[in-house]
Formats: C-alpha cells, structure tokens, sequence
C-alpha cells in the first residue's frame, strides 16, 4: 500500500506540532506495517529527516510560507503527482484538493475558524470556511484527535459519522520523559540563565492562546514568589501578539519576572518542561493539546483553562482554573508555589496519565482506518 502525505501546511518559519506529527507517523507506520510505502510532499525548507527506501521525498513545491503557491501545490498539482507516482490515497490536513484525484484522508485539528474571538485572520477565516464548505465534503475519511474535536465536527457536518475516526495524538516518550541528564540544571543555568521552579508557557503566540490572561495574573502574585518563579515564555509570534504580551509585561512591571525565549532548539522542550514548578495553558480553545501531555509525561504539574478538552486530555490530573477569574489564577499559581504534596500528587498522576498516548497507538488507528477504506474501494 502506497500512501502520500502532504506536509506542505506547515510553515517552516513557525513550526507546530505538526512536524512531529509527520515524522513520528511515518516512522511508526514503516516499523509497524512492512507493505506501506510513502509519498512525502515536504517543502524545499522543511525539516525532514527520516529517509528510508520505503519514503520517496517530493521536494517541488512551495510550504506554507509561501501561501498562494503552497495552495495552488495543494489543490491541483500535489494530487496529479501523488497518483502519478502510485499512490493510493493521500493525506491531508483541514482540506480535500479541489483537483481530486485520489481518495483522501483529511485530518481536522482546529475549527477555530468557526470563531471571529479566534483572530485567526479575515482572509484565513474566509477561505477556511470556503475550503470548509467546497472539499471538506467530499473526503473519504476524517480523522481527528479528541472526542471533543468529533463533536464539534459532527455538529457542522453530521453525515461524516460513518467516516470520522477519533484517534489520539501520540508522544515521543522516549524524549518526554521525568528522566533528566546529568548536566541538565548546570546548562540550563548556563545557557538559558535560568534556575529551576519557574512557571512555563510552551506555545506560539496565537490569539487564543491567552497569553495576556496568563501575564495579568502571575502579575497579581506576591512580589516574593514572583522573585523565585519567573514565568518564562517560550514561542514564536503569530500577528502581533507576543509584541503586546511583551508591551502588557513593561506596563505592568514585570520585565525582570517575567523572560521570553521566542523559538528554542527542540532539544531544550524536555529540560524546560522538567525544571518548571508548573505549565501554564490558558488556551481558550484546543483540539488536543499536546503540549499539556508531554508537561506531564516528563513529571511537570499543570495549570490549565478549565474547558471540556482539558478535561478529556488530562484525565483530572491538573488543577483546572477558569483563566478569565483572574484571582483564581493568582490563587492557583501561588498554591502550586506553596503547596508541595500537591505538586507531587500531580506530577505522579500525570506521569501515569501521559501514557496513555503514544504514536503505535495513533499510527496503528490511523493506518487500519486507512486499509479498512481502501479495502472497500474508497467511500
């Protein structure tokens, strides 16, 4: 069975959790499943590191940044080519080619679009829900990645139940791990001038994202447990918004207390989720959330918005808060400050809770939903 998988939604200069999807999907798929074969679709400047005889790399389109010609690659020519070189059905994420020609997996992450609170841009939200409207139909098979996410999309489109896959997001536990390096305290006061017990953020810098409820309330801390937990940033901007999370950090007189990173090699995540007190997501909308779940595998406590999805991806192992109360958040974050039994039960019970993700899980759901379709000559 050969598959194609573009990869070009990505942009390379603003990395998602996609990358790792990609890579870990395609790696498990060929340690678990000998007769599937690949057709990657990746542009000239993003990352891809896995070769095998079984992966055929395509290199002759534009990704993400370079929108109008990413789509254009999207839409009509990534299909001709996909079939042309034999394969059987492609995945996509959020979009079925008006050119189709292939049966087509479409993943769905985000329905943010469905929201103006989101800002996630007038063009993007207008050609989201034109896209939405014009291919999403005519997919083979929807895949996503919480029981929340389902319920959203069903509710849009209730006739894909019979083609909707729910399927976990997977972790690489092999790096997400409570386990820490010997020099890992030493580098990261030497390179990152930081110490263990600060707050963590781990997230770009999207309007949903929250990021100023966070700030307004680790601002209302008492000065003293500001001074021993810094809240420390980490992630690139997404139109703006870390320029004013910067801006609301001076307004309130936070800038020594308060320390953005912007992008971090990927090697640094582990370390810094495994030296925090605790990670913070105000977020006000997920699908899933991965970051929350690779805090927990490597033993960090986690604060998170209280919505429905937090509630399925955690399993109840995180102090839930919700972050528009801002004296809750204060609350929430000087209790974890203060309160170490706390800490500990949670980083026990989100060890346990993180394994319940893991990406022979996820590739196994995803690929046998696949055979089951094309098994059936497509939809």
């Amino acid at each position: 069975m050969k598959l194609a998988l573009s990869m070009l939604c990505e942009n390379p200069l603003r990395k998602t959790g996609l990358t790792t999807l990609f890579h870990e999907f395609v790696e498990h798929a060929l340690q678990l499943f000998p007769d599937v074969s690949w057709v990657i679709f990746a542009g000239p400047k993003q990352d891809w590191t896995l070769h095998d005889s079984r992966i055929e790399l395509i290199r002759d389109f534009p990704a993400n940044d370079d929108l109008k010609r990413r789509l254009f690659a999207d839409h009509f020519q990534v299909p001709a080519v996909a079939r042309a070189r034999g394969a059987e059905l492609l995945i996509t994420v959020g979009f079925v080619p008006l050119r189709k020609c292939l049966p087509t997996a479409m993943h769905v992450f985000s329905l943010q679009h469905l929201s103006s609170d989101n800002r996630v841009g007038l063009a993007r939200e207008a050609y989201r829900r034109w896209i939405m409207k014009q291919s999403w139909p005519k997919a083979d098979l929807i895949i996503t990645n919480s029981n929340f996410a389902a319920a959203q999309i069903l509710s849009v489109y209730p006739e894909f139940r019979s083609r909707l896959v729910t399927s976990y997001e997977g972790l690489q536990h092999e790096i997400f791990t409570p386990a820490q390096a010997p020099d890992e305290i030493p580098r990261l006061s030497s390179e990152m001038r930081l110490a263990p017990g600060y707050f963590l953020w781990v997230s770009n810098f999207y309007p949903y994202k929250q990021a100023e409820l966070l700030i307004a309330a680790y601002g209302k801390l008492d000065p003293k447990y500001r001074a021993q937990h810094p809240l420390v940033m980490v992630g690139g901007d997404w139109v703006g918004v870390l320029a004013k999370a910067k801006a609301q950090v001076h307004e309130l007189g936070l800038s020594s207390d308060v320390k953005f990173y912007g992008w971090i090699p990927d090697g640094w995540l582990a370390p810094l989720y495994r030296h925090a007190l605790a990670f913070c997501l105000p977020s006000r909308e997920e699908t899933f959330g991965r970051c929350v779940i690779e805090a927990m595998a490597c033993g960090t406590p986690c604060i998170v918005n209280d919505i429905p999805i937090m509630h399925e991806v955690t399993g109840g192992s995180a102090v839930m808060v919700d972050f528009k109360d801002g004296e809750r958040v204060t609350r929430a974050l000087e209790r974890m400050a203060t309160d170490a039994p706390l800490r500990e039960q949670l980083r026990r019970d989100g060890i346990a809770n993180a394994q319940r993700f893991t990406f022979d899980k996820l590739t196994r759901e995803r690929i046998d939903a696949i055979r089951q379709l094309l098994a059936k000559g497509g939809r």
